[in-house]
């Protein structure tokens, strides 16, 4: 099938399921979506699940690709949608057109069916895992801003001491690196790409922002991207619920519910943010250091490997007002700033 042909190129330029997919529902309809959805799990199916990566499995199970049907896949496509045949082929046309057109990416995960090199290093802790999530979904609902603050504090807090004392624990095993992808909502991309930047910076990771795509690649340790991920996520959402918040309060044209406001107040809230995630957390076991050394080593070689050539991206500040109330929007923000000594466990 064409199709598949099309998909196992890309994986190949090194797109990953959930980049093919954002892509492709970024791009086209919803129709277009589904149907790469089912090319993907056609394209990934033949393969034992031992050679498939773990994180690419969690792609996959993210976007529901699954092989659910039986014979050639355009028919049972168009049946299971009360489509024509036509229409799916027009739109299967219209998908590998598309698909053709994908760039390359640097490589970050090994295909399905290639042989698994190395040991495959665990994210968070599970159990970690839920309580930040806990503590994080809790700071995005609550309307108190000062307990906000003291959940995030928290699960920062939680996510940092947790990755220093992996990190002494895995100190005999060599330094290493990996990358992931975090896609972003395509309105105000460049100023939410800001906030990923500075969150990244305070766990030991760098950040490049593809403008053009909508997503922000990382590199960093494991654990480290997993929490950059995670409070990313969070600042985000409660970032655009004080933004609109405060333009709620304001009548239909006002300044606080412009676009130049908008753009200035995520502005400010990732620069703010920024500053109150520079001081690091005070390490009191000297074990720690030589091996956080390793680590920024890795991270640093393999961010100059994978991209060659980077330039600073600028913003443009319109509207004082903005400024200001993201400013102060920040300050309440829930980041998890209780940096307590972190031990080696």
């Amino acid at each position: 099938m064409e199709l598949v042909k099309a998909v196992d190129a890309a994986w190949q330029r090194g797109w990953l399921p959930y980049d093919v997919r954002e892509m492709v529902s970024r791009s086209l309809d919803e129709s277009a979506t589904s149907l790469v959805v089912d090319v993907i799990a056609l394209s990934c199916s033949p393969h034992a699940e031992a050679t498939v990566h773990p994180r690419w499995q969690r792609q996959l199970d993210e976007i529901g690709a699954s092989v659910w049907w039986e014979g050639p896949l355009l028919e049972a496509w168009a049946s299971r949608h009360i489509e024509t045949a036509s229409y799916a082929s027009r739109t299967a046309a219209r998908l590998l057109e598309f698909l053709g057109r994908l760039p390359s990416l640097p490589h970050i995960l090994p295909l399905p069916g290639d042989r698994l090199t190395s040991a495959v290093r665990a994210g968070l802790d599970p159990k970690v895992l839920n309580r930040v999530r806990g503590l994080l979904a809790k700071a995005e609902s609550t309307s108190f801003p000062e307990e906000a603050e003291a959940l995030s504090a928290k699960a920062q807090e939680l996510m940092n001491r947790h990755a220093l004392e992996r990190a002494m624990l895995d100190a005999d095993l060599p330094a290493q690196a990996t990358s992931r992808r975090m896609w972003l909502d395509k309105s105000y991309f460049k100023e939410k790409s800001q906030l990923v930047h500075v969150v990244s910076g305070a766990f030991r990771s760098r950040a490049v922002a593809y403008d053009g795509f909508g997503f922000v690649a990382l590199v960093g340790d494991e654990v480290d991207l997993e929490s950059v991920e995670l409070l990313s996520t969070s600042l985000l959402v409660q970032a655009t619920r004080a933004m609109v918040a405060f333009g709620g309060k304001h009548g239909k044209g006002s300044e606080a519910r412009s676009r130049p406001f908008r753009k200035s107040f995520l502005v400010a809230y990732a620069t703010r943010i920024g500053e109150r995630l520079s001081e690091p957390p005070e390490v009191s076991d000297e074990r720690l250091l030589p091996v956080l050394a390793d680590r920024k080593k890795a991270v640093d070689t393999l961010f100059d490997e994978m991209f060659t050539r980077t330039r600073t991206s600028r913003v443009t500040v319109r509207s004082a007002a903005g400024w200001g109330a993201g400013r102060a929007a920040a300050d309440v923000a829930d980041i998890g700033t209780g940096r307590k000594t972190v031990t080696s466990g």
